[in-house]
């Protein structure tokens, strides 16, 4: 099991200074839920990989296996992000 979590902390990163903390492909700027939007509109791996020609298929994978063991923590910031922009959109204009 250590293989893996090595392998995953290779290739993912956290680092408050970047990206507001939010889970990243390492070295790469492009956050964790970049990937989970693409796939929850139904792009596979490997028509994600088309649409960020910048990240390996292992990236990718990483990214979606990352979700997967941290479901509600992405989901939550994501969530947060979606009612911060509806308060946004809902104040009015001056």
């Amino acid at each position: 099991m250590m293989a893996v979590s090595s392998t995953m902390d290779a290739l993912i990163e956290q680092n408050p200074a970047l990206r507001g903390g939010r889970p990243l492909i390492a070295g790469t700027g492009t956050t964790v839920r970049t990937i989970v939007g693409l796939y929850k509109l139904g792009l596979v791996p490997e028509e994600i990989a088309v649409q960020l020609p910048h990240l390996s298929l292992a990236q990718i994978y990483a990214g979606l296996t990352y979700y997967h063991l941290h479901v509600d923590a992405v989901e939550a910031d994501i969530q947060s992000d979606a009612e911060a922009q509806l308060m946004t959109q809902a104040k009015p204009k001056q």
